[in-house]
C-alpha cells in the first residue's frame, strides 16, 4: 500500500510538472497493483487485426487480458462478468516494440570516459524516472528498453532492461528478471578518435585499435585468474579448511560473471575487422558475444557472426555519419537475417526510438523481408537478444499483455499509435492525452487572463504591477 501511495505522489508530481510546462501527459490510474506493474483486472480488446509476429495474423481477433498477462488470444471472445471492454474494430494490434539500444532516461551522462574498464558503474542506479523521453518513445509504441552505457570505453557499464512504466519509481521500471548485461565498444569511440584532451592532459589509453583489443584480452587475463582463485578458495572452505577469501573486486566481478555464462556482452561495433577480433577474442576466453551493436559491416562477415551464435543490432539506413559507417549499406539487416543471425533494429536514439515501426517497415524496401519478419526486428528478435523472448515480443498466451493499438497498420507511416499497455495497464492514451493537452490550454489561458486583470488595477492606483 505504501508504493502505492509513492507511484501516486509521483504520479502527481510529474502530472504537475507536465501542466506548467504544457505537455499533456496520460497517467494510468492508482487501482491495486500486482507485483510487476499489472493490475488484477480483466480487459477484453475485440474487433481488431492481430499482428502475433510469431503465429501469423489474426482478422477480427480479440485478445483477453487477465492479471496482466495474456489469457487468451482468438476470435469470437466472450468478455467475463466484469470485464472492461475495448472496442478496435478497424485497428491494428501488435506487440509492444522493444528497442535494444537506449540512452533515455539516464541521470548524469551515458559514459564514465575516464578509465578504458568501467565493469563497475551501473546504469540502473542512475534512472531518472521522469525523463519526458520515456513518454514520447512510450507514446510511439515502445514498451521495453535496453539502457546502455555509453562507448566511451573498450568495456563499459552494466546495463538496464526497463517497461516504460511512466508514473512509476526506476526501480519499478526495471524489467524483473531479465538477463543483465554489459556494454563493451571497439573503434573510434573507445580510442577517442573523436577526443581532444584539455592542454596538458595526456591522452587516455588506448588510442588506437589494436590498444582496444589489449585492453579487453587484460581485463579477462585478470578475470580469469580471479575466478580462479575464488573457485580455490571455494574448494578449500567445503573441504572444511580456514581459507581467506579473495579481495573482492567490483570491477572484474561483471567480467567472471560474462566467463560464467550468467552476463551479456552488448557490443559497439562497426568495421568487419573489429568484429572477427572480437569473436575471435571471446573464443578465446570461453564467452559469447550477445549482440554486436550498429554492425554496419555486419553483412561482410554475417557467416561468421551466426557460427558464433551473436546477434545483431543495427539501425535500417544510418550511414556516412562518421568514417566507420561509411560501408554501411539499407540491405544490411535483411543480409545477415538470411544467414541465420537474430537482427533487431534499434534507435540509439529518443527522436528514433519513436518511429522504429517505420525503420522495420524499410527492411520491407530493402531486403524483401515479409510483414512478420519485418515486425519480428523491433519485437521478437530483440526479446531473444535480452533473453525476454519467454515473456515479451510476440502476442501469445501467457506472455505479458504489452500491446500497442495501432489506428492502421503499424508499417504504414500514416498509422499513428492510438493505445499502450504494458502488463495489461493502460500507459498511454491518445485521446486522453488531447484531452488534457486541452486542460492545460485553457488553464493557461486562464492564468494569462488574471495575470493580464492584475496588472491593468496595478495601473489604475499607479503603480507598477508586481513582479513574479
Amino acid at each position: 500500500m505504501r508504493n502505492v501511495r509513492a507511484c501516486t505522489v509521483a504520479a502527481q508530481a510529474l502530472g504537475l510538472i507536465a501542466s506548467l510546462l504544457g505537455f499533456g501527459f496520460f497517467f494510468p490510474g492508482s487501482a491495486q497493483t500486482l507485483p510487476g506493474g499489472a493490475r488484477d483486472e480483466v480487459t477484453l480488446i475485440r474487433g481488431a487485426t492481430i499482428l502475433t509476429v510469431t503465429r501469423g495474423r489474426i482478422e477480427n481477433g480479440a485478445i483477453l487480458i487477465r492479471g496482466g498477462k495474456i489469457a487468451a488470444v482468438g476470435r469470437n471472445l466472450e468478455a467475463p462478468p466484469g470485464a472492461k471492454v475495448i472496442d478496435a474494430t478497424g485497428k491494428y494490434i501488435m506487440p509492444g516494440i522493444i528497442d535494444c539500444h537506449s540512452h533515455i532516461a539516464i541521470d548524469g551522462g551515458v559514459n564514465e570516459g575516464t578509465l578504458a574498464v568501467t565493469s563497475m558503474v551501473r546504469i540502473e542506479d542512475v534512472l531518472d524516472p521522469t525523463d519526458i523521453n520515456i513518454y514520447r518513445d512510450l507514446a510511439g509504441g515502445v514498451t521495453t528498453a535496453n539502457i546502455l552505457h555509453g562507448s566511451a570505453n573498450p568495456i563499459g557499464g552494466l546495463n538496464a532492461v526497463i517497461k516504460l512504466r511512466w508514473g512509476k519509481t526506476a526501480r519499478e521500471m526495471l524489467f524483473e528478471g531479465a538477463m543483465p548485461g554489459i556494454k563493451f565498444a571497439l573503434g573510434e569511440n573507445p580510442k577517442r578518435s573523436n577526443f581532444t584532451p584539455p592542454p596538458g592532459t595526456p591522452r587516455r589509453y588506448p588510442a588506437t585499435r589494436l590498444g582496444v583489443e589489449s585492453v579487453i584480452r587484460e581485463a579477462f587475463t585478470q578475470a580469469r585468474n580471479y575466478m580462479r582463485q575464488w573457485e580455490e578458495y571455494e574448494r578449500r572452505r567445503k573441504a572444511g579448511e580456514n581459507a581467506v577469501p579473495p579481495r573482492r573486486d567490483l570491477k572484474l566481478d561483471p567480467l567472471v560473471e560474462v566467463l560464467q555464462g550468467k552476463r551479456l556482452v552488448h557490443a559497439h561495433a562497426y568495421r568487419a575487422d573489429e568484429i572477427l577480433m572480437l569473436i575471435r577474442l571471446a573464443e578465446e576466453f570461453g564467452f559469447k558475444v550477445a549482440t554486436f551493436q550498429h554492425v554496419l559491416e555486419g553483412y561482410k562477415v554475417a557467416r561468421e557472426i551466426a557460427a558464433h551464435g551473436a546477434g545483431a543490432s543495427t539501425f535500417s539506413d544510418w550511414w556516412a555519419y562518421k568514417v566507420e559507417a561509411y560501408d554501411a549499406i539499407p540491405y544490411n539487416g535483411a543480409l545477415m537475417a538470411r544467414k541465420g543471425i537474430v537482427v533487431s533494429f534499434n534507435s540509439d536514439s529518443a527522436e528514433l526510438a519513436r518511429r522504429l515501426n517505420l525503420e522495420a517497415a524499410k527492411a520491407m524496401k530493402y531486403g524483401g523481408l515479409s510483414e512478420d519478419e519485418a515486425l519480428a526486428l523491433i519485437t521478437i528478435n530483440p526479446a531473444k537478444q535480452l533473453r525476454i523472448d519467454h515473456r515479451v515480443g510476440s502476442i501469445e498466451v501467457g506472455k505479458d499483455a504489452d500491446l500497442v493499438i495501432y489506428s492502421g497498420h503499424p508499417l504504414s507511416v500514416y498509422s499513428i499509435v492510438e493505445k499502450v499497455f504494458i502488463d495489461g495497464q493502460l500507459y498511454f492514451d491518445r485521446e486522453a492525452d488531447l484531452a488534457r493537452r486541452a486542460e492545460i490550454q485553457k488553464e493557461k489561458e486562464a492564468l494569462k487572463a488574471r495575470e493580464r486583470g492584475g496588472e491593468r488595477r496595478s495601473e489604475r492606483r499607479g503603480r507598477p504591477p508586481e513582479q513574479p
